[in-house]
C-alpha cells in the first residue's frame, strides 16, 4: 500500500506538470517575420569547434547561405585544441573568422570550461550586438537569422531560447534521443514562456552583448565544465526576467546529430546531469527532482515487486499511465517539429528512459565523464 500511495502522488503532481507544459507549448505563438521587417541588428554567430573535421563545413555551408545581409552578420569559429583537420577546413571559408583558442591562454593554462572560454574570447572580439551560438555539428534553415534578428527587433529580448531537432533517426538508441529531447524542448518553451523557469540548449541561442557583459558574462561560473547556455540565461533572467524569450518557428529550428554510440549518449546526459545542482534558480531543481524521484520509485517497485506477489500489475499499470499521459504531452510538440511519426516507437523507450535518468543523474553529481577526449569531473 506504501508504495502504491508515493507512487500515486508522485505521478498526480508529475501528470499536473505536463498537463501545464502541454498547454503553455500550444499557447506559445508560432512567430512569424513581419511584413514590415527590414533587417537592423548586427549579429555575430559564435560555434566552438573541437575536433570537428567532419560537421563544421556542412554548418558553414548553411551559415553562409543565410538570407540575412551578409553586411549586418559574421561568423567567427574558435578552435578548441583540436587535433584533426577542423582548422583547415574553416581556412576554406574566406567570410568566416578562426581564432585559435590557445592563442588566447597563458602557457600551461589548463580549464574546467574551455566552451565557455572559447564563447567569451569570441565576443570579445566580435562585432555584432547580438550574439547568437550554435555548435559545429548542427545545421541551420536559411531563415534562420532573418527569424532571429525579426524576433530580437519587434520583441526587445536580452536572451532568446530557440528550438533544436535531432536528425538521421536510422537506429533505436537515435529515434530513442529524438524523442526524449524533443520532450525537454517542450518543456523549455512551455517553460520559457509561461516564466516558471529557465531553461535552454547552447545549439541555438541569442543574447544582447551589452547585457552579457552587464552580466559580468561567465563570470563564476566559469568554473563549471558545463552551463555556457543555462547558467548564462539564468544570469540573465535574474536581472531582466520579462526579458527572456523563446522564438518558435519551424524556420528557427536548428537540427543537430544524435550521439552515435549509447557511451558518447550517456556521457552527453552525465555532462548535462552534471550543471543541475549549479542552478540559482530553485524551481527548475524542484521539477529535476520530482522526475528523479518518480523514475527512482519505478526502479524501487520492480525490485519490490520480485518479493511482493501482487505489486507487479500495479508497476505495469503505472507504467502504463505513464506512457500515456508523456505521449499526449508530446504529441502537439512532435507536430510543431515534424516528428509525429516517432511517436509510436515511444512505448518501447519508456524503460530505457527510466534506467538512463537515474544512472545519468547519479552520475552527474556524483560520477565523472569524458567529453571531446577530456575527462571531467
Amino acid at each position: 500500500m506504501a508504495f502504491f500511495l508515493t507512487g500515486l502522488f508522485l505521478f498526480l503532481v508529475y501528470a499536473a506538470c505536463l498537463v501545464f507544459y502541454r498547454q503553455a507549448w500550444r499557447a506559445l505563438p508560432v512567430f512569424k517575420v513581419p511584413a514590415s521587417f527590414t533587417p537592423a541588428a548586427s549579429i555575430t554567430v559564435i560555434i566552438p569547434a573541437r575536433n570537428e573535421e567532419d560537421n563544421i563545413g556542412a554548418l558553414l555551408d548553411t551559415l553562409l547561405a543565410q538570407d540575412y545581409p551578409p553586411a549586418l552578420y559574421e561568423v567567427i569559429v574558435v578552435d578548441d585544441h583540436s587535433t584533426d583537420g577542423t582548422a583547415d577546413v574553416v581556412r576554406r571559408y574566406k567570410n568566416v573568422r578562426l581564432l585559435t583558442l590557445a592563442d588566447h591562454l597563458s602557457p600551461g593554462e589548463r580549464l574546467n570550461a574551455y566552451k565557455k572560454k572559447a564563447i567569451d574570447t569570441a565576443i570579445t572580439l566580435s562585432r555584432g550586438e547580438l550574439i547568437v551560438t550554435t555548435d559545429a555539428d548542427c545545421l541551420a534553415e536559411p531563415r534562420w537569422l532573418s527569424l532571429i534578428a525579426a524576433f530580437y527587433q519587434e520583441h526587445q529580448p536580452v536572451f532568446i531560447a530557440a528550438p533544436v531537432a535531432y536528425m538521421d533517426e536510422t537506429s533505436f538508441l537515435k529515434v530513442f534521443q529524438s524523442l526524449d529531447f524533443m520532450t525537454l524542448q517542450g518543456i523549455t518553451g512551455a517553460s520559457v514562456y509561461r516564466k516558471v523557469h529557465t531553461m535552454c540548449n547552447g545549439a541555438n541561442l541569442a543574447y544582447s552583448k551589452a547585457v552579457f557583459h552587464e552580466v559580468g558574462g561567465f563570470r563564476n561560473i566559469d568554473a563549471i565544465a558545463s552551463g555556457d547556455d543555462m547558467l548564462l540565461m539564468h544570469k540573465m533572467y535574474q536581472r531582466y526576467p520579462d526579458r527572456i524569450s523563446f522564438l518558435k518557428s519551424p524556420g528557427a529550428i536548428i537540427r543537430t546529430a544524435p550521439m552515435p554510440t549509447w557511451k558518447a549518449f550517456f556521457n552527453q546526459r552525465i555532462r548535462w546531469a552534471s550543471k543541475a545542482d549549479k542552478y540559482d534558480d530553485k524551481r527548475i531543481i524542484a521539477v529535476l527532482a520530482l522526475v528523479y524521484l518518480w523514475n527512482v520509485w519505478f526502479l524501487a517497485a520492480g525490485v519490490a515487486a520480485c518479493f511482493i506477489p501482487g505489486l507487479w500489475r500495479t508497476w505495469l499499470g503505472f507504467i502504463a499511465v505513464k506512457t500515456i499521459v508523456e505521449m499526449w504531452y508530446l504529441y502537439p510538440v512532435a507536430v510543431f517539429f515534424g516528428k509525429k511519426s516517432l511517436l509510436w516507437k515511444f512505448p518501447l523507450a519508456e524503460p530505457v528512459h527510466i534506467a538512463y535518468t537515474i544512472i545519468a543523474g547519479w552520475l552527474g553529481k556524483f560520477g565523472s565523464y569524458q567529453w571531446k577526449g577530456r575527462n571531467v569531473k
